[in-house]
């Protein structure tokens, strides 16, 4: 079994219309092993056909599922193998974000640029009797017996009919944030994604007096519990139900054969960032390395589009380059 969502061959299909791209799968097998690789591929405005390719929303990245002994070895048979499909599918560069708890990229960081960007961080559940007590922090344990108090409870449905409920308290938590536009996703998102992933859809909703005020949207996988997204009502903040959502949730894990739970880093690579600093109060060991890896599978194309665009490549931290504003 994959050891992650992010890897099903089915992933990438959530979002085909939002990224405006097709999802794509490559596999290659040897006498070596077996790696896949899944992305989609985008077509570059004003290139004649040429593409590139990016890791579907989340983590991804080519992975070993089978190994034969050397793995570095193998690595570089799927990188010669995959350059070759690249050059017969026009891709000129390629941006990968890998798994930052499979940790993928250490098998490919001699086929791509990989850099590392910053933390995520998670709950340990299976190492801990009780990963609340253990890995929560007691600042965080105080807040969400403040909100049991202030009457905050929570329902949990697994594989959910449908996800109404939760689209107007994440609509309201992008309106707050100022989120971009993408991130808004459309109700045909969500219907994709229990088409293809109901049973391993969970919905925590916080309620008070019956009345939902918070919820999350959780991708339950192998062992690994991906906090997906989430939101809570601005009018209700002070009743921390993130807090009573995190508790909820760690609890159902412990009682549900989950090993991890993650829940991603913040919106910057800043270490004080303080959507990253309020995820840090629910571990004490649980953090990741996230690296991502970069690729220009064409360099003439990749050179032409830039000249094109007027790209001083020296001065340009974007990639790819000539995508950039």
């Amino acid at each position: 079994m994959l050891p992650d969502i992010y890897f099903d061959e089915n992933f990438g299909k959530l979002y085909e219309e939002i990224e405006n791209a097709k999802a794509e799968r490559f596999v290659f097998e040897s006498e070596l092993g077996t790696v896949i690789h899944q992305f989609m591929m985008r077509e570059i405005p004003d290139a004649d056909g040429y593409y590139d390719i990016v890791t579907p929303y989340g983590y991804g990245g080519p992975l070993i599922t089978e190994c034969n002994g050397d793995r570095t070895a193998l690595a570089e048979a799927f990188g010669n193998a995959f350059c070759e499909y690249c050059k017969e599918k026009n891709i000129v560069s390629e941006f990968v974000r890998f798994h930052p708890v499979v940790d993928n990229q250490a098998d490919f960081r001699n086929i791509y640029e990989t850099i590392y960007l910053h933390h995520t961080v998670g709950t340990n559940i299976s190492d801990y009797e009780n990963p609340v007590q253990e890995e929560f922090s007691k600042s965080c344990r105080k807040t969400i017996r403040q909100a049991q108090r202030k009457g905050v409870t929570c329902r949990i449905t697994l594989a959910p009919e449908n996800l109404d409920s939760f689209i107007p308290v994440y609509y309201d938590t992008m309106d707050r944030d100022k989120a971009n536009d993408y991130y808004y996703f459309p109700k045909s998102y969500f219907d994709t994604c229990l088409r293809y992933y109901r049973d391993n859809i969970i919905l925590i909703e916080a309620m008070l007096e019956d009345k939902i005020i918070a919820a999350g949207f959780y991708f339950v996988y192998n062992g690994i519990l991906q906090a997906h997204l989430s939101g809570t009502f601005n009018e209700y903040l002070p009743y921390s139900p993130a807090y009573i959502l995190k508790y909820e949730t760690a609890v159902w894990a412990k009682e549900n054969g989950v090993s991890v739970i993650h829940y991603g880093g913040g919106t910057s690579d800043n270490e004080n960032d303080p959507l990253f600093l309020f995820k840090k109060k629910f571990t004490k060991d649980a953090i990741f390395d996230f690296y991502v890896g970069k690729k220009i599978w064409n360099e003439q194309i990749y050179a032409e589009l830039c000249e094109k665009k007027q790209i001083d490549r020296s001065n340009v931290d974007y990639f790819p380059q000539y995508r950039a504003k």
